[in-house]
């Protein structure tokens, strides 16, 4: 079980802090719990301390609020533990914490030049000690290991209040200082209530002299050596400083393809995906864990095959890449052709430059049936002097179900969908997304020239693409919309994003020019069976399907409001002019025509937006757990579970799990999939970016069934797909995106 210094707290007090819980708590089975309590204070066991497993051993679907007792009791474990290593009670002395820790080095000096002594100690008489009687123990414990400040020697520093603090004095330290210290006390309201969580990159860094702040990259890598040896370096960076990576490869050729002229030497794309899986688990993440990459490649692509086989367990073991995800970009013509049962044609990118002049990735359909990605492939078809691989498109669609429900992946990414919704077209192309298929930003490569001077000085200058970085938080939406708070919240949350785009500091530089060129932010949501099981909407329902509709357009709303606003105030992203955002189109797109959506279409177009890309939904597994509500948009996967680590199994329920909300828990593998399409067809539409999905499945699964999961998904307008997590299948999520 659990470590005992990790888990006890000391007798001093229990006994009022017993009375207390017991007053807080009184439908609670209180005597067995005492009963144990006095034997082993009787009995002297480790030396005056109770565990706190004691009231975890009590925790049950019958009586799930014991998670709230042994948080409390962990908590104030935390307090004693603080209290040691600072010389002061829990909670007072604020700035006392901000002086030494500076001093020390773990925080910015930043805190300081920003703030007065007096401001420290106004911000410190705001923090609400009673708010950590929110957390569940789960949720406590994860965010005590793995986010508040310790020592080099792991002692702790900081307790969860002074951590939200921190991040909001940290992410409104720019602000103008006549309203900054209201800004970071309705941050940290935000916070403190658990209605927003902060990307894990944030809560973990913000304030601190280490680590960067967003989630996630994307990397368009360029058709020559040095590019994909740059692109590999760039990965490396980016994934020491804890960031998740998209890659896409589209533009490289394929296996066999010609080297400056010499037939049949490219050994195509698996070498250089061999090359970033060594990447990933050779540079690990500051040391917690190893890099996370996902690769993206075209369905037409001749490396195709190769590449969905990439993560089996079975084969030649030199062409697998266990450890990369995989994501399939897919056109509209594809789909189409796997339900016609047509054949399908695979091509070679570098050949098609060379022959057609052009590069068949670059195309889209603008629209639905039609435009110029099928022109430009059937006319590939009917080039005779451009060779191609002729497949059933059923047939690609089989090894892609196959590595699924053996992998999870590849994910799907439907490009065209994806492209005709971009609000910022005018300005580039989306090719593929991220490491959790929720990011849809333009990408494009970043280009390499070397020139020496006579004096044997060498030049190196790159011409920066887009290199996308996701910029994450998430709303908790079972506490906010109980406590109708979402217009007040989604105000500072966007600020608050907004505001970690100009305080991160990212080591590849096309990334920090490609932030502050879209200001890109991925505000999300978390929560979404929890809210359903309160209101007592079924999952399976229209009503669920209706109520996704209706309240994401809501949440869409003040998140284009709120970027409109700072537009005002700051100014509009710099490629604001052109965008569909500034022609309206985006606003047609989408239907809405109500009284408020054109009076807002019309602001936008006067002030423009703040921001080049709003919402994006994560899988936000960690944060949600801290916050103690459901993941993401997904089901649940089991009403009662242990949550397992190295040291410790807690025991863990669904949030609120009684004998009236059990009905509505039902655990993932039991849904009918078809529905939780038909939700995420009806949120898809009010989100401009994408959202993490998961189909759930049986191994049992027949291939016609997962085939209609998958076309259901595209008639029904979704962008991606993550994970397809059949019973047989234990994936993890990315933990730079759990926002």
């Amino acid at each position: 079980m659990m470590n005992v210094m990790e888990s006890t707290l000391k007798m001093r007090g229990i006994n009022e802090i017993i009375e207390q819980l017991k007053e807080r708590f009184p439908h609670l089975t209180w005597e067995p719990f005492l009963t144990r309590l006095n034997l082993l204070n009787n009995n002297n066991i480790t030396a005056e301390t109770i565990p706190v497993v004691t009231a975890l051993d009590q925790l049950s679907a019958a009586e799930a609020d014991w998670t709230y007792v042994a948080s409390t009791l962990y908590c104030h474990k935390l307090y004693e533990e603080v209290s040691m290593n600072r010389q002061v009670e829990a909670y007072e002395k604020f700035h006392l914490l901000v002086l030494q820790l500076v001093d020390k080095g773990f925080y910015k000096k930043d805190l300081l030049t920003k703030y007065t002594l007096e401001e420290l100690t106004k911000l410190g008489e705001s923090l609400v000690a009673d708010r950590d009687d929110k957390f569940t123990y789960i949720g406590l414990k994860t965010l005590a290991d793995r986010y508040l400040a310790r020592s080099h020697t792991g002692e702790l520093l900081e307790l969860p209040q002074e951590r939200f603090m921190i991040i909001a004095m940290s992410l409104m330290s720019n602000e103008p200082e006549n309203k900054r210290i209201e800004l970071v006390q309705e941050a940290y309201w935000a916070l403190s209530h658990l209605y927003m969580t902060v990307a894990t990159p944030t809560l973990a860094n913000a304030g601190k002299t280490h680590g960067q702040l967003s989630s996630c990259f994307i990397d368009t890598v360029d058709d020559s050596l040095r590019g994909i040896f740059d692109s590999n370096t760039d990965a490396a960076t980016v994934s020491k400083n804890g960031g998740g990576l998209g890659i896409y490869l589209g533009k490289i050729r394929a296996k066999g393809s010609s080297i400056k002229g010499f037939k049949g030497t490219s050994s195509g794309v698996l070498p250089w995906m061999k090359q970033l899986n060594n990447t990933a688990v050779s540079v690990d993440q500051l040391g917690q864990r190893q890099g996370a990459v996902a690769v993206y490649l075209d369905v037409w692509h001749k490396d195709v095959f190769s590449f969905l086989d990439a993560k089996l367990n079975n084969g030649d073991e030199r062409q697998r890449t266990h450890d990369l995800f995989t994501g399939l970009c897919i056109p509209d013509l594809f789909m189409e052709k796997v339900e016609a049962r047509q054949d399908w044609h695979l091509f070679d990118p570098h050949e098609v430059r060379q022959v057609m002049g052009f590069s068949l990735e670059d195309f889209y359909d603008e629209e639905e049936g039609e435009g110029s990605f099928r022109r430009s492939y059937d006319a590939c078809v009917a080039n005779e002097d451009l060779s191609s691989i002729k497949v059933p498109a059923i047939d690609i669609m089989k090894r892609v179900m196959i590595a699924q429900l053996e992998t999870g992946t590849p994910y799907m990414f439907y490009r065209d969908t994806v492209n005709r919704l971009n609000p910022n077209r005018h300005k580039g192309m989306i090719y593929s997304s991220n490491l959790c298929t929720e990011i849809m930003q333009n990408m494009s490569s970043t280009t390499i020239t070397e020139h020496w001077t006579t004096d044997g000085e060498i030049i190196t200058k790159k011409k920066s693409g887009d290199y996308v970085v996701c910029n994450l938080s998430s709303i908790s939406l079972a506490t906010a919309v109980k406590d109708d708070v979402l217009e007040r919240l989604i105000t500072i949350q966007v600020r608050m994003l907004d505001n970690v785009i100009d305080m991160n500091t990212i080591e590849v530089p096309q990334a920090q020019i490609t932030n502050q060129k879209y200001r890109a932010i991925g505000l999300g949501t978390f929560g979404w069976h929890h809210l359903l099981t309160e209101m007592r909407i079924p999952w399976e329902s229209n009503k669920a399907v209706q109520y996704a509709d209706e309240l994401y357009e809501v949440i869409h709303y003040y998140t284009v409001k709120a970027s409109m606003e700072l537009a005002q105030e700051k100014g509009a992203y710099s490629v604001f002019k052109g965008s569909t955002f500034h022609t309206g189109e985006y606003f047609e797109q989408r239907g809405y025509q109500s009284e408020r959506w054109n009076a807002l279409k019309q602001e936008v177009k006067t002030y423009g937006l703040r921001n080049g890309y709003l919402m994006a939904v994560a899988p936000n597994s960690s944060t949600s757990l801290i916050a103690g509500s459901t993941a993401s948009i997904d089901p649940i996967f089991r009403k009662e579970y242990a949550e397992e680590k190295k040291n410790y199994k807690i025991p863990v329920t669904a949030p609120n799990l009684n004998k009236d909300t059990t009905w509505y828990y039902k655990p993932a593998h039991s849904i009918d999939q078809h529905w939780s399409i038909k939700q995420n067809g009806a949120r898809q539409k009010h989100i401009d970016q994408s959202v993490s999905f998961n189909l759930y499945v049986k191994n049992t699964i027949k291939a016609k069934e997962l085939l209609a999961l998958h076309m259901d998904a595209w008639k029904n307008g979704l962008k991606t797909t993550y994970y397809v997590r059949s019973t047989s299948s234990d994936l993890e999520d990315c933990e730079s995106c759990s926002s």
